[in-house]
């Protein structure tokens, strides 16, 4: 069995020794025109080039490529993200599957990839298997463990792609189960804020659109969340203004 030989970049658990499917480079394709992988992968551009691999979905703390670094017509994706159970990965599930299909669309193959290949983005690998073959967090996550055994998301994620597969495979942003998400979050960041009414956190920033004209909006300068028409008791001691429209701190 694969062991942990500790922590690494962003956090993420290095494994012993890569899979026997694996290639040059640490890549496996777990599906057609799909390749998931580690840092190594990336570290020799030309390597994707040879390979055909021109899209790379990045999910790390620092881009896998430098500026000016990669090759003509190489399309990539940075989302910055940490192996920690406490990181926000859902937030970003749609924009990385979108990336993904629209690129195999294109008939190009795609990299994701982390710092070992283990965790982040067996994560986003995993929701893109549940969307587009319809399947739950469990049999898509055992299915690409079949393809890739070390692969092992934190608990965090599961957590995280089990309520995605409660959403339809879709982040929305006014479903009552990502409100509650966010507020977990948010108080994850701030324990001090566990205590406040969550009604206050009826309206999540990016549903705001220009239909709410007559509306005021209220964000706290510590946790970017907004409150609808709702003028708190405790705005004077935690930055809470408002205005017109939408107020930032």
């Amino acid at each position: 069995m694969l062991e942990a030989q500790g922590l690494n970049h962003g956090g993420e658990r290095q494994t012993a020794a890569t899979s026997p499917a694996s290639s040059a480079g640490h890549t496996v394709e777990v599906r057609p025109g799909l390749y998931l992988g580690g840092a190594a992968a990336v570290a020799e551009p030309d390597h994707l080039k040879e390979a055909g691999i021109t899209a790379v979905l990045t999910v790390d703390s620092e881009p896998g490529f430098q500026a000016g670094a990669g090759f003509e017509g190489l399309r990539s994706l940075f989302v910055p993200a940490l192996d920690e159970p406490e990181t926000d990965l859902l937030s970003h599930l749609d924009r990385c599957v979108a990336f993904i299909g629209q690129s195999r669309a294109e008939g190009r193959a795609v990299l994701v990839h982390c710092h070992a290949g283990v965790s982040r983005s067996v994560a986003v690998v995993t929701a893109f298997i549940m969307k587009t073959e319809q399947l739950s967090f469990e049999k898509a996550y055992e299915n690409l463990q079949t393809v890739k055994p070390e692969a092992k998301m934190n608990e965090g994620f599961e957590w995280q792609l089990k309520l995605y597969e409660t959403m339809g495979y879709e982040v929305d942003p006014s479903s009552a189960i990502y409100k509650q998400y966010r507020l977990q979050k948010v108080t994850e960041k701030y324990p001090e804020l566990r205590n406040l009414p969550q009604e206050l956190f009826a309206v999540d920033p990016t549903t705001i659109s220009q239909g709410l004209k007559d509306d005021i909006l209220y964000k706290c300068r510590k946790c970017s969340f907004f409150a609808q028409n709702a003028v708190p008791s405790w705005v004077p001691s935690t930055g809470m203004e408002n205005s017109a429209r939408v107020v930032d701190g």
